[in-house]
């Protein structure tokens, strides 16, 4: 079967591997789409922790069961499928307390252990989520979506408050459109104008600043003075993230939903007259997935526009580049097989 590696920092090579083999409590899924993320694009130029080369990236990813294992229920080949991506250990604290998206030992495709990046991949049937009523491309972007209503559901939002995401990135768009679906009003802010109008369109934000165009002077008109109560960082930037203490209402919660290698930095004095709540967010569980599969069964999530960009399995690697360019606008990539 064909395959696409990432050999080593901006270097991907399209490669024959072995197909896999089923075992018990297993299906082999042919992969159908692979959307690209934060990650990949990490990975890809060399800046992405807890990574080693050479790997198959990709874990955005839907497709059909072509063969079940023994002892499986429920599935069949010829199942539509998404793919939970985060293979945990299931004996660890984190596994016990009902936390697999933070488990000790967490291998995650296309990070820690090779991806979906090509035609073939054995899976676990508990990592299978099946996507009847769901388009392909819908399917595939269950994850990424999912990571938004994971951070939603961890800040505890409550109908009514004023939430703040940073980075219009397709992260923190996830975030934008299941806290509008909490109920929340959302602010979303971002140095790009254009990517604000996409908030606006396309995620119902209530409110955009400009990170440029003194943001705290801005979200203080716009919370009469309060600043908002959940501010969500989804951009990955170590000046951002570390900015963000400041846009915070006094006992609220910030929670860094992206991921920065570095380390990050506040004043504690400031941190403790405000009493604020910092939260990691990582990953996602079944109930987000089951979340935002319900969300785009309704119809409230509009993926045809949140997808931007295309390519075939093949065309990636000449079309890689050009995604990590900002004249590119890119939003989701996603490969199709």
């Amino acid at each position: 079967m064909k395959a696409i590696v990432c050999e080593q920092i901006e270097q991907f090579k399209l490669v024959e591997m072995q197909e896999p083999v089923v075992k018990a409590g297993e299906a082999i899924v042919r992969i159908k789409r692979i959307g690209i993320c934060g990650t990949d694009l990490h990975a890809y130029k060399g800046n992405q922790p807890f990574f080693s080369y050479p790997r198959v990236l990709g874990h955005e990813l839907s497709g059909y069961i072509e063969e079940i294992g023994e002892g499986v229920t429920g599935l069949q080949a010829g199942d539509q499928v998404s793919i939970v991506p985060y293979m945990h250990c299931g004996t660890c604290i984190a596994c016990r307390n009902g936390n697999t998206n933070c488990c000790t030992d967490m291998k995650v495709l296309g990070v820690h252990t090779d991806g979906g990046m090509r035609e073939l991949i054995a899976i676990p049937v508990s990592h299978l989520i099946k996507t009847d009523g769901l388009s392909l491309d819908e399917a595939a972007m269950l994850e990424p979506l999912s990571i938004g209503a994971h951070a939603v559901r961890r800040s505890g939002l409550r109908a009514g408050e004023t939430v703040l995401v940073i980075g219009a990135g397709p992260i923190g768009l996830g975030v934008m459109v299941l806290a509008k679906q909490f109920g929340a009003t959302v602010i979303a802010m971002d140095i790009n104008d254009e990517r604000l109008a996409f908030c606006r369109k396309w995620a119902g934000v209530d409110h955009t600043v400009n990170a440029l165009q003194q943001p705290k002077e801005q979200l203080a008109e716009l919370t009469n003075g309060d600043m908002p109560t959940v501010v969500f960082d989804a951009t990955g930037n170590a000046r951002s993230m570390t900015d963000a203490f400041g846009l915070v209402a006094h006992s609220g919660k910030l929670v860094y939903v992206g991921l920065v290698k570095a380390d990050i930095s506040f004043h504690d004095p400031e941190f403790h007259k405000r009493e604020l709540t910092l939260m990691g967010s990582r990953n996602a569980t079944m109930e987000d997935f089951d979340t935002v599969r319900e969300a785009l069964r309704s119809g409230v999530i509009d993926i045809e526009s949140y997808i931007t960009h295309r390519a075939d399995f093949e065309d990636m690697i000449g079309q890689f580049e050009t995604w990590l360019k900002p004249e590119s606008k890119v939003i989701k990539a996603i490969v199709c097989l």
